[in-house]
């Protein structure tokens, strides 16, 4: 059994059966698992079963032990829960026993509180009847003309005086005059005495600094008439040296700092004294550095005006904001609001009239100061000119526009002038903002925009283009220069400014309003009336059609495409080819970099169909030779390259297609039905082919014709 123990229990690794097993074995003398000796199966045998019958003794020992155990157990818990029961009982009389004493103790207070208040009512009109009496006597001072109490002789008891006397003061008022006039005058006089005792005191206190001397000589003034005058005293002496620096404003936000911290152990209502300081500051103070700063420039410089303006009014409402912090009583906002409005009202009334007033003239010396350094004059344009643009655009004809300008050059566009107007409209948008009624604001800001397209839009960038328009020489002019381009590239980056402005600036005030719209729509027809005219430019290409067309007639030579020796051609293309190639390229840069967006690629490919029929039609001036049709097809090869910096499929395309027409200048007779029935000839009209076809010197050869036909 010792040895079941052993086993079983050693140890606190869980129980292992094979392992128990292998342990037993190795312990039993002949089992086989100890190294040298001899197996021994019976005597194992016999160690197994006795082992097994030591097993089946200790659990029954232990099962009765188990037993035994759950007996005790069960026997335990009845004794327990007996003993709560008892215990719950127990706790049942003790409550009850509690709430009988509960209500045992709610009786005697209603008693004491009975009690209580039989007591007062009785002691009530006793203080009363003493608080009478005294004042009678008081009263009868007053009457006999001699005070004696020492309450009124002894100055250290002035608080008590002023007690007495302010209660004197209003019986003296129900008193009939006729019969008490006498002792009501030296009752006031008394009166009036004590409060200028107690005002003096309280401004001696405040000097001292004496905050707890100041807080009880205001309590005791709090039932006086005069206790506003107090206050007064105090607002009045907490300025004294506060605003000694130039920045009022900031001295201002400095001592009502300091004094919200005071103001709270001193009067009972501090809210309202703290008011009252802040009012006469913005009355006194403010409105009167508000006045001398405006006044000065009002009348003699509306620059200088708006700016302090504007400046007075942002530093006024930003102390406003700081002022926000404290209490001043229920509706701060409100009553805040109506002081920075009885400073500002009179300058506010009339801003916008002085505000357009000021931009009308100051954008209007802007422009006229650049035109000076220009020593131009402007001159007018004329009248109708849209409509008139409008129907050239729809007839696309080649009427002259009139007698042309000579700019020498000059856009008459600054982006100077152009960054000092939109500067001042910023500005004067800034203002707006700042100092419009919120119901003003849209209808404000809509009349500075409407100054802006004035001067901005009409004035300098409209008058640009009209003078531009004006310069543009006739088709036929030679060695033309074609400044419009450079207005149009210049406009084109001003009124990307503008529109910056309009959406940073003029939106935020005006997208809740109706003017949204109206500002929209006037901004549409501005750019509706640019744009007719940027379009109308396009004679621009007519003059660059002519320019090209000078460069050919110039330096193309009949002899170019029918070379008096075949054998002896040492050029790849034509010196009116170079040279017409390299003006295109120059005015397709000049183009790009001009304008943007789609108008780009609408006037590339314009100038790129007018460029083809202007070679197509030059082709056709000439007789070609074997080795002259081989030049023009080189020529028309290098016109391919130029067309494609233009990156315009249509222009491309047109140019392949008259590239393979002028393989027709030199193709063998016995090919020409073929070639025409080629992908790019194929859907052109017989008649065009023939045209080319008959540009060949040997056209006439009977060959030729029988071939073609």
């Amino acid at each position: 059994e010792a040895h079941c123990k052993e086993f079983l229990f050693c140890g606190q690794e869980p129980f292992v059966a094979d392992e128990y097993i292998e342990r037993l074995a190795w312990r039993t003398p002949g089992g086989g698992s100890r190294g040298g000796e001899a197996f021994d199966p019976k005597r194992l045998l016999e160690e197994f079963v006795n082992h097994i019958q030591e097993l089946q003794v200790m659990d029954e020992r232990i099962q009765r032990k188990v037993e035994k155990l759950e007996q005790q157990c069960q026997k335990e818990a009845k004794e327990f829960a007996k003993k709560v029961q008892e215990l719950q009982k127990s706790n049942q009389v003790a409550f009850q026993h509690f709430q009988e004493l509960d209500e045992h103790i709610s009786y005697v207070a209603t008693k004491v509180c009975h009690l209580g208040d039989q007591l007062e009512g009785v002691n009530t009109p006793r203080q009363r009847a003493v608080e009478a009496q005294k004042l009678m006597k008081y009263f009868n001072e007053f009457l006999d003309g001699e005070l004696k109490s020492d309450v009124f002789t002894n100055s250290e008891k002035i608080k008590e005086a002023a007690d007495i006397i302010q209660k004197l003061h209003l019986i003296a008022q129900e008193l009939p005059f006729d019969r008490f006039s006498e002792v009501k005058s030296k009752i006031a006089s008394k009166y009036h005495d004590l409060e200028c005792q107690l005002i003096q005191e309280f401004t001696s206190a405040q000097r001292r600094g004496e905050i707890s001397r100041m807080r009880e000589v205001a309590a005791v003034l709090l039932h006086f008439k005069g206790y506003s005058h107090c206050v007064d005293v105090y607002i009045k002496q907490c300025q004294e040296g506060a605003f000694l620096r130039n920045d009022v404003f900031e001295d201002a936000a400095i001592l009502c700092q300091r004094v919200n911290k005071q103001v709270g152990e001193i009067f009972s209502n501090p809210e309202t004294v703290l008011a009252k300081l802040i009012q006469n500051i913005f009355e006194v103070k403010l409105q009167g550095y508000v006045k001398d700063q405006l006044e000065e420039h009002r009348k003699s410089d509306a620059e200088q005006y708006l700016k302090n303006l504007y400046d007075l009014y942002t530093r006024t409402t930003n102390l406003s904001s700081k002022l926000m912090e404290f209490n001043l009583g229920t509706d701060k906002q409100t009553f805040l609001s109506k002081l920075i409005k009885s400073i500002f009202i009179s300058y506010l009334e009339n801003y916008i009239e002085v505000e357009i007033g000021y931009l009308k003239s100051r954008s209007a010396m802007i422009l006229q100061r650049y035109y000076d350094s220009k020593n131009h004059q402007k001159r007018s344009i004329g009248t109708g000119g849209i409509q008139r643009i409008k129907e050239r655009l729809r007839q696309r004809t080649n009427l002259p526009l009139g007698p042309s300008i000579d700019t020498h050059g000059e856009t008459f566009l600054s982006q100077e002038v152009v960054v000092n107007l939109l500067q001042e409209t910023k500005q004067a948008f800034e203002r707006c903002h700042r100092l419009s009624d919120p119901s003003d604001l849209p209808k404000n800001a809509f009349r500075i925009f409407s100054m802006l397209v004035e001067f901005l839009c009409t004035e300098h960038i409209d008058y640009a283009l009209e003078t531009g328009l004006a310069g543009i020489p006739s088709s036929d002019s030679k060695n033309a220069n074609l400044y419009f381009l450079d207005v149009v590239h210049q406009a084109n980056t001003i009124f990307h400014l503008f529109d910056k402005q309009f959406n940073d600036h003029l939106m935020p005030l005006i997208s809740s309003s109706p003017k949204l719209s109206e500002c929209l729509q006037k901004k549409k027809d501005i750019i509706e009336q640019m744009e007719v005219k940027l379009d109308m430019g396009i004679d621009t290409l007519n003059c660059m059609i002519g320019q090209m067309k000078h460069i050919l007639a110039a330096e193309q030579k009949k002899t170019d495409f029918k070379p008096e020796d075949e054998n002896n051609v040492l050029i790849q293309y034509t010196n009116a080819c170079v040279k017409v190639c390299g003006y295109v390229r120059k005015q397709v840069e000049k183009i790009r970099n001009s304008m943007d967006g789609k108008n780009v690629d609408t006037v590339l490919m314009e100038l790129g169909v007018r460029f083809h029929r202007l070679i197509y039609e030059h082709l056709q001036q000439y007789s070609y030779s074997c080795m002259g049709g081989m030049l023009a097809i080189c020529d028309v090869a290098e016109y391919r390259k130029c067309a494609k910096d233009f990156k315009i499929a249509l222009v491309l395309q047109l140019f392949d297609t008259l590239h393979a027409l002028c393989n027709l200048l030199v193709v063998a007779p016995d090919n020409l039905k073929q070639v025409c029935s080629g992908e790019q000839l194929a859907n052109l009209d017989k008649n065009i082919l023939h045209s080319f076809v008959q540009l060949r010197v040997d056209y006439r050869s009977a060959r030729l014709a029988r071939h073609f036909s």
